[in-house]
């Protein structure tokens, strides 16, 4: 029996955002990025979506296809984070 997908965690669902944002930008599809990054279009989707959790070496692919590094990639990631509001005790 298959058991149902865990949902996305919120750095994951932040990632994939960022991802998709910045792969819109250069005016690729999923599968014309997926080419230039040798990704399958279906893996891609689960990034941006959150529901895969890429390695450090895919991330840098993905990255490098977007030109920029994978320090960039969680600076354009941080950017887009809101700041957390400070707790009231």
């Amino acid at each position: 029996m298959k058991s149902a997908p865990l949902p996305p965690s919120q750095i994951a669902k932040q990632l994939g955002a960022c991802i998709r944002l910045l792969r819109q930008d250069t005016g690729l599809s999923q599968v014309e990025f997926g080419e230039k990054c040798g990704f399958y279009q279906t893996y891609l989707s689960r990034v941006e979506n959150g529901y895969a959790n890429p390695t450090i070496n895919a991330l840098e692919v993905i990255a490098n296809a977007l030109g920029l590094t994978v320090f960039e990639l969680f600076d354009r990631v941080r950017e887009q984070v809101p700041p957390k509001k400070p707790r009231r005790r």
